[in-house]
């Protein structure tokens, strides 16, 4: 062949050369697709028959416990009333489920009622949630589990946490940034709680803890302050 090639061979030559290039890909391009489908259709099928119908049940078997929460009637939510089951049994049976994780919630606030509180950390430390007022109010609740059982560092953590997850709730994350507060002080750490008690007169001026700031600042501080004058 001369070195110049006709344009239309070197044409042919080129598409010899993808087809041959493709031959070689098609059999696992072809197989990688089909997977695909076969992944995406189990996934849909798995979502729509055995996830939906779950998080159904889940959600009924949740109904009525949720609503003697509401009666503040701990034991009944905890293990129903013989034709209602409690929230205990949809944590067993349907874990996983959006119903299981609020009930892990219900579970803990409970047991932190019933005084039982290795279990009502058990139950808050599972819960989680993107409602922030409520995942707030958890944490809260779990610092309180932690402080009856005399964990003062993980419960001051849980506190700091609380207060600092939806500082729009003036009031519940004021009682807990003090809350927080007092436990440091009763651990001997002065400057940390110090600190806090300035950041909670800080952000929460409105509201009764942060109206009674200035005390716990004026014992802890020798910087003059409103009750130094």
């Amino acid at each position: 062949m001369s070195e110049k090639q006709a344009p239309e061979v070197v044409s042919q030559e080129a598409a010899h050369k993808v087809e041959s290039s493709f031959a070689k890909i098609q059999k696992p391009l072809l197989g990688a697709i089909v997977a695909a489908l076969v992944i995406g259709g189990g996934w849909f099928s798995y979502q729509q028959y055995v996830v939906k119908p779950k998080e159904e049940k889940a959600a009924e078997a949740l109904f009525k416990a949720e609503q003697y929460f509401a009666m503040d009637s701990s034991k009944l939510v905890l293990n129903g009333d013989g034709q209602y089951k409690g929230v205990l049994n949809v944590i067993s049976n349907f874990g996983g489920t959006k119903a299981a994780n609020l009930a892990h919630y219900y579970a803990g606030i409970s047991y932190l009622k019933l005084g039982e509180f290795d279990n009502a950390v058990k139950h808050l430390k599972d819960f989680s949630t993107d409602a922030k007022q409520v995942q707030l109010l958890a944490s809260g609740c779990l610092g309180d589990a932690y402080a009856e059982l005399n964990k003062k560092e993980e419960a001051i953590d849980a506190y700091k946490k609380a207060a600092n997850t939806f500082a729009e709730d003036e009031t519940n994350s004021s009682e807990y940034l003090f809350r927080a507060a007092l436990l440091l002080e009763s651990t001997g750490k002065s400057p940390e709680a110090l600190e806090l008690y300035k950041e909670l007169k800080t952000k929460f001026p409105k509201t009764d803890k942060g109206f009674q700031a200035d005390k716990y600042i004026y014992r802890l501080s020798i910087e003059k302050n409103d009750l130094a004058e």
